[in-house]
C-alpha cells in the first residue's frame, strides 16, 4: 500500500497538533476553581495577613457600643452559652464561599447562636474570580444567606477582601469589581428586600474598587485591627459594625456595633 502524499501527512500532523492544543486550552478554561483552604478563609483572614494587626483594642461599655463577634468553620463547633455569658450580643457566621463551598459547621453555629439568644446573620466570602455576583448571591441565599424580619436575624453580608488564591483584586479592574459587587447586592435585595451588609477594609476598597462611593446605602462592616476606626471607604459616613480585633474574649474575631440595643434591632429589622 502506498503511503500518503507528504503534504497530506504534514497536514495531518498540523491538525493533530492544533486539535491537541485546543483540547488543552478547553481543559484549562473549564478547570474547576480551587477551594483549597476555604475552611480557613474567613472575614479578615486576608486583611490581617496583608494589613497587619496593631494597637490595643478600644474598650467600650455596653451602654456605648454592643460587643459581638464573627465565626466560621475555622472555629469548629462553638460554645454558644459560653459566648452569650461572655457578653456576645450579635454574631456573623460564614455560610458560603464562591459557588462551591459551604461551611460544614454552619448549622451548629447559626442555630446555636439563635438558641443562645444572640442576634445572628450569615456572610458570604466573595470569589469574583469564579462566577458573577448574581450567581454567588443566589448560592449564598440557597445555603443559609437568607433574612427574615424577626428582629433576630441580621441582613446577609458580603465579605470583600484580599484574594487568598492569587491576585489581590481577583483579576478585575475597579469598574469590573464595582459591577460585580453591585450585581451581588441587587440580587440579594431583589430576593430579600434588604441590601446586604458589606464587609471590607478601607485599603482593599481603595485598591480594588477605586474607592467607589456607590454603596453608601449598604450597612458597612469595617475591618481595622487598631485602636481607632480610622478612615472609612468613600460613600459611608459611619460604620454599622467595626471588626476591631482578630481575637479576644469571644470565639473568632471581635466586633463593636456602632450603637446600643436599639441600633442592633434597627439593623436586624431594616
Amino acid at each position: 500500500m502506498k503511503s500518503r502524499h507528504p503534504l497530506l501527512r504534514w497536514s495531518a500532523v498540523l491538525l493533530a497538533g492544533v486539535t491537541g492544543a485546543a483540547l488543552c486550552t478547553t481543559s484549562a478554561a473549564t478547570a474547576a476553581p480551587s477551594y483549597a483552604g476555604a475552611q480557613d478563609n474567613y472575614a479578615g483572614s486576608q486583611i490581617a495577613r496583608h494589613e497587619g494587626v496593631a494597637g490595643s483594642p478600644v474598650e467600650y461599655s455596653a451602654a456605648d457600643q454592643l460587643l459581638g463577634h464573627d465565626v466560621s468553620g475555622h472555629q469548629g463547633a462553638v460554645n454558644w452559652a459560653g459566648a452569650a455569658s461572655a457578653g456576645a450580643k450579635f454574631v456573623y457566621i460564614k455560610a458560603t464561599e464562591g459557588t462551591g463551598f459551604v461551611n460544614p459547621q454552619f448549622a451548629q453555629q447559626y442555630n446555636g447562636a439563635y438558641g443562645a439568644g444572640i442576634v445572628r446573620g450569615s456572610y458570604h466570602f466573595a470569589r469574583p474570580d469564579v462566577s458573577d455576583g448574581a450567581a454567588q448571591a443566589e448560592y449564598f441565599l440557597a445555603h443559609g444567606g437568607g433574612w427574615s424580619a424577626d428582629g433576630k436575624t441580621l441582613p446577609g453580608a458580603l465579605d470583600a477582601e484580599y484574594n487568598p488564591y492569587g491576585e489581590t483584586c481577583y483579576g478585575k479592574d475597579a469598574a469590573g469589581m464595582v459591577a460585580w459587587i453591585k450585581a451581588f447586592s441587587e440580587t440579594y435585595r431583589a430576593r430579600t428586600g434588604r441590601l446586604p451588609t458589606i464587609y471590607t477594609s478601607t485599603s482593599w476598597w481603595k485598591t480594588c474598587t477605586g474607592n467607589s462611593a456607590a454603596f453608601g446605602g449598604n450597612p458597612l462592616w469595617l475591618a481595622r485591627y487598631n485602636t481607632k476606626v480610622g478612615e472609612l471607604p468613600a460613600g459611608w459616613g459611619q460604620q454599622a459594625i467595626w471588626q476591631f480585633a482578630n481575637s479576644g474574649s469571644l470565639p473568632g474575631d471581635q466586633n463593636w456595633l456602632n450603637g446600643t440595643a436599639s441600633a442592633l434591632r434597627n439593623l436586624a429589622i431594616g
